[in-house]
């Protein structure tokens, strides 16, 4: 089923979201924010790294793979040897041939290639969480229109 305007509740979901670029969290929140997950942050892999290695209760992890300090690739080889069942989606606007390869043999559970969509994003998330417990929160997408996101800091329309 595709994921506009489904409806999903994952209010006991904690998402780490790996990423160093301003306007891609601001997608990230603007997609999921309606969710009812619990949304982390982190700029770089070893901020990742160091958060689950203290935080049990995150469900899933969307790592960019192109960040300082650390690399989704090393950052996702180092979780995995501290949480070997996180689910880590790799997500990364670097997409050169054998790259896909490469981030999904680091231990990344699945790939996608920015620019991300709205429905790409949560049927990926779906397929990892699909426990059920997608219908208490209506999304109300519609495709090919484009949602407004405000933060306290800028506003912005995401295509669907």
């Amino acid at each position: 089923m595709s994921s506009i305007g489904r409806k999903y509740n994952w209010s006991d979901k904690k998402i780490l979201i790996v990423e160093d670029e301003e306007i891609n969290n601001m997608f990230f929140e603007a997609a999921l924010n309606r969710t009812g997950a619990v949304l982390q942050w982190a700029k770089n892999g070893k901020e990742a790294v160091d958060i689950i290695s203290t935080d049990q209760d995150i469900d899933i992890i969307l790592m960019d793979i192109r960040l300082p300090i650390m690399d989704g690739c090393e950052a996702t080889e180092k979780i995995k040897n501290i949480r070997k069942d996180i689910i880590i989606v790799a997500q990364t606007a670097y997409a050169l041939e054998g790259d896909k390869e490469k981030i999904l043999s680091s231990g990344c559970d699945a790939y996608l290639a920015k620019p991300i969509r709205f429905e790409e994003l949560l049927d990926t998330i779906e397929n990892f969480f699909g426990d059920g417990n997608s219908d208490e929160v209506n999304l109300n997408l519609e495709r090919g229109k484009s949602i407004p996101f405000t933060s306290s800091t800028s506003s912005l329309n995401f295509e669907i």
